[in-house]
């Protein structure tokens, strides 16, 4: 830890701090000690006292476990959500229920409201979905058009834009090289909508 710069310690502090309160489980200073490596206690209550002091932590007085999540702007508040599996950005392909852990969202929804997929495929590149990228979705069973959203079509998933036309679906892609997904309403069911796409550069 000696030669890591103050700000990126200070940022893995923060990271492990935030994830055990999403946990449930907040550490005591001693606890951030371990786990950073410092070699004093004293390290870590620095570190702590100066999120306390940025606004990223909040600390109650007189307790052991005294440090919690301030609220954000707008009432968002830092939650854990569910980073279920895969969804096809392309043509329809079977939806992977494959748990890989889980993403930290800033947002007004409960997290029990939310869960996160990762996109395969290139149809959605005109909106800015690219392979691999995160998609935080907010469950619902309905869509307005125009909605980018997560659905299932006979136990296939994929994401597109949500469109009407004459009674029927359309999924429609941002890419022109896919045609649009035409379907009778009752074959088609909203998972969700897309509230935020995240990239790892």
């Amino acid at each position: 830890m000696a030669h890591t710069p103050p700000g990126e310690t200070r940022d893995k502090v923060f990271r492990y701090v935030r994830d055990r309160l999403l946990a449930g489980a907040p550490p005591t200073v001693r606890e951030v000690q371990d786990a950073m490596g410092f070699g004093a206690v004293e390290s870590a209550r620095k570190q702590l006292d100066a999120l306390v002091a940025e606004g990223r932590l909040l600390k109650d007085p007189g307790r052991a476990r005294s440090y919690r999540l301030p609220e954000s702007r707008e009432g968002e508040r830092a939650v854990r959500v569910p980073l279920l599996g895969r969804v096809q950005a392309g043509a329809l392909h079977e939806a992977i229920e494959d748990a890989d852990g889980y993403v930290v969202v800033e947002s007004r929804h409960p997290a029990r409201e939310l869960f996160a997929l990762r996109v395969r495929g290139d149809s959605m590149i005109d909106v800015g979905i690219h392979e691999d990228d995160v998609l935080v979705v907010r469950r619902q069973p309905s869509a307005e058009v125009g909605d980018i959203v997560v659905a299932l079509v006979e136990g296939e998933a994929t994401v597109k834009t949500f469109r009407r036309h004459r009674g029927r679906v359309v999924l429609a892609a941002a890419n022109p090289a896919y045609e649009p997904l035409v379907f009778a309403p009752d074959e088609v069911t909203i998972l969700g909508r897309v509230i935020e796409v995240r990239r790892r550069l």
